[in-house]
């Protein structure tokens, strides 16, 4: 809403509150605000930081992962008032030769001793293979089982001691190392099938120090032959403590796996995503669908077929990273109370979407960019009214767009209020934005009065009309001796005079509106604007409507009432009286088109379909079944025409009460005439 800020002593009627200077624009200038004492605040926008999106190939100058920019603008400020939206674009390019850090996350239970053999040699030749993608590759390797037990192996298997997670090595670029590092692994047992695996990918996502994690394209490649344990399974060995999402290593070993309980997916959620992780399950074919529901739960994830000893895993882990970097998933911080955001993606072949799907964009490629409009509204102030930040990224990306939030709350004219000011009864208040901010313990319009005395009697005889029992008409309170007006629930209706007794909604309506849409209601009267008159404004002045094709007001036969015509001349109808259904010549107008319309003959049968549409036709089979004009309730012409053959036809012409034009004929099989070879479906005889 709008402020007025001129004097409300000027602006405001007898018994309206000063809240009603607060309205829309339009309002207030029909209520007589000057456009220049009317406060109309705006929202605005501002560019903070706004470095170009890199566009680079690979090949080129390698940069620093902190030099490349992925996303544009960085920094902005949006100044918000209440119901006002501000709307800005954010580009998304995926760059070219982006670094990639992966961390293989395997399952080292006993079943997964052959994958562990294939496994040894990923590290050079994932290398290779992700060297086709990018020049900055890392890759480090860890493996879990399960929370602590004693050995479940036999005394002739080589395997060891159960444990929850390890960090075998920190993310290098040394694939060599990975092979040797990898090489020196043992599978060990477990006594369920279900694995200990979310204890050690909530470790990988929260050490990040230990893992060796930069700000780049982070991958978990998650590889298991078996399900998982989660939150409250712990309980099945005692441990009760809910896990605190917290880095609990040391000597590259979790150390609390018997103390915290297994995480909860919505847990591990929050992490991978607010550590920018992109999870790649690469699980045996039988658990498939166990973690086909598990990726629906966790954003910029993707399940592979991992084949029984794990050697199609360098493919796997390809495919798989193809198809998350290639969807681009926008996600924002909680929003402060009030405030929503929109999304509208423009992706690739000029694809729109709005809504929840205006948050994605799919099948990009390397250096492809795609734009998203994002519009930002706040419904009202937050309870401070102080600034605030939200932040909008990309889901698995470390770049992010930081917005501050500013809130008009206030009117620019408050920090112009004059304290004390002698307008307010003696320097009993503050003159601000036109109107009395009274001290405290003073009231009324213009702090005139107490609030100790605001309820006496001899006051309150003041608020009735007529020396009668209502105070203030019932539609407000009496503060100081003076009326004041109740607040409606829709800021356009108000009470108002000296008792509340008028209001601008209790007026006669036409067509269900106020005033029929032509006036104001001013104390329960209808004032109508220009060529509009009656006690609800329905009555047109304008006599244009009622104009004949000969320039006369209703064809000179009838008067123009309220711009509708009134015949006088009761043989006329129609909007302006033209239209005689029992005048001479009539039957002859029509003669052509009711002769090819009921009979398929006539001069006009060629054309019928274009020419004669103009009526409705009825045929009934004898001369006595046509309408009488003693019967219908408006004029019946009746007709009796000789067609080519000499033959003649019976018809009626009318224009019906919904002005539309009707004709009755008769559909008599005639004679057969002599000379003729078909049969006239008329009454044929021989009168003259």
């Amino acid at each position: 809403d709008l402020g007025a800020s001129s004097g409300e002593f000027d602006f405001l009627k007898q018994g309206e509150t000063v809240s009603t200077r607060c309205d829309e624009l339009q309002s207030l200038i029909n209520r007589g605000c000057d456009n220049a004492m009317i406060e109309n605040p705006h929202g605005e926008q501002k560019t903070l930081k706004n470095k170009t999106v890199t566009h680079r190939r690979k090949g080129a100058e390698k940069l620093k992962p902190e030099d490349i920019t992925q996303i544009q603008p960085q920094k902005l400020s949006l100044t918000l008032r209440s119901g006002e939206p501000q709307s800005f674009n954010l580009k998304f390019k995926r760059a070219e030769d982006y670094p990639i850090d992966m961390y293989y996350l395997m399952d080292l239970s006993y079943s997964m001793k052959d994958d562990l053999e294939n496994v040894k040699n990923l590290g050079t030749s994932l290398m290779l293979e992700m060297s086709k993608i990018t020049s900055d590759f890392r890759i480090g390797f860890g493996s879990f089982v399960e929370k602590t037990l004693l050995n479940p192996c036999t005394g002739d298997q080589n395997c060891t001691s159960p444990f929850s997670y390890k960090n075998v090595l920190k993310l290098t670029s040394d694939g060599k190392k990975f092979n040797t590092l990898v090489g020196q692994q043992h599978i060990s047992g477990n006594l369920d099938s279900p694995e200990g695996g979310f204890d050690a990918i909530m470790q990988v996502a929260v050490c990040g120090d230990h893992i060796g994690w930069r700000n780049v394209t982070r991958l978990l490649v998650f590889s298991t032959d078996a399900g998982f344990h989660f939150a409250g399974d712990g309980k099945l060995g005692g441990i009760v403590l809910p896990n605190d999402g917290k880095c609990h290593l040391e000597n590259n070993a979790y150390t609390m796996s018997h103390y915290y309980d297994y995480p909860s997916i919505a847990h591990l959620v929050q992490k991978l995503s607010d550590n920018n992780i992109q999870t790649i399950f690469a699980v045996t074919e039988e658990f498939q669908p166990v973690y086909q529901e598990l990726k629906n739960l966790i954003p910029k994830s993707a399940v592979g077929t991992l084949s029984a000893n794990s050697s199609n895993v360098i493919n796997l882990i390809i495919d798989a990273y193809n198809s998350l970097s290639s969807e681009v998933i926008l996600e924002n911080s909680k929003l402060p109370e009030g405030v929503t955001i929109a999304y509208t993606s423009r992706c690739k072949n000029g694809v729109v979407s709005e809504g929840e799907s205006g948050r994605r964009c799919s099948n990009i490629s390397i250096g492809d960019e795609v734009l998203f409009s994002i519009s930002v509204t706040s419904k009202g102030c937050p309870k401070q009214g102080k600034p605030e930040i939200i932040k909008i990224k990309p889901l698995g990306f470390t770049e992010e767009v930081e917005i501050i939030l500013n809130f008009i709350c206030e009117c620019e004219c408050n920090k112009d209020g004059i304290k004390n000011s002698p307008l307010c009864h003696f320097g009993n208040g503050t003159y601000e934005c036109g109107a009395c901010k009274c001290n405290e313990g003073r009231v009324g319009r213009q702090c005139e009065c107490s609030s100790n005395d605001v309820a006496t009697e001899d006051m309150d005889r003041t608020c009735r009309k007529d020396n009668g029992t209502d105070i203030c008409s019932n539609n407000g309170e009496c503060v100081c001796g003076t009326c004041e007006c109740k607040k409606r629930d829709k800021p356009e209706e108000r009470y108002s005079g000296l008792y509340c007794e008028c209001d601008n909604f209790n007026c006669d309506r036409s067509g269900n509106k106020l005033c029929g849409g032509h006036g104001r209601c001013e104390c329960r009267v209808c004032v109508c604007d220009p060529m509009w008159t009656e006690s609800a404004c329905d009555c047109s002045l304008d006599n244009s409507t009622c104009m004949a094709s000969n320039k006369q007001i209703c064809n000179g036969r009838g008067t123009c009432e309220c711009g509708t015509c009134k015949c006088t001349d009761l043989k006329f109808q129609g909007p302006t009286c033209e239209t005689c259904p029992t005048c001479p010549g009539v039957c002859t107008e029509h003669k052509e088109c009711v002769q090819c319309r009921a009979f398929g003959t006539g001069e006009k049968k060629e054309t019928c379909e274009r020419d004669c549409s103009y009526f409705n036709l009825i045929k009934v089979k004898e001369r006595d079944k046509l309408p009488q004009p003693n019967d219908a309730t408006y004029p019946v012409m009746h007709c009796k025409e000789r067609d080519a053959n000499d033959c003649w036809f019976y018809y009626t012409y009318a224009v019906n009460n919904n002005t539309e034009k009707e004709v009755h004929v008769v559909d008599m099989l005639g004679e057969q005439k002599a000379g003729a070879n078909r049969v006239w479906k008329v009454f044929c005889d021989r009168e003259s």
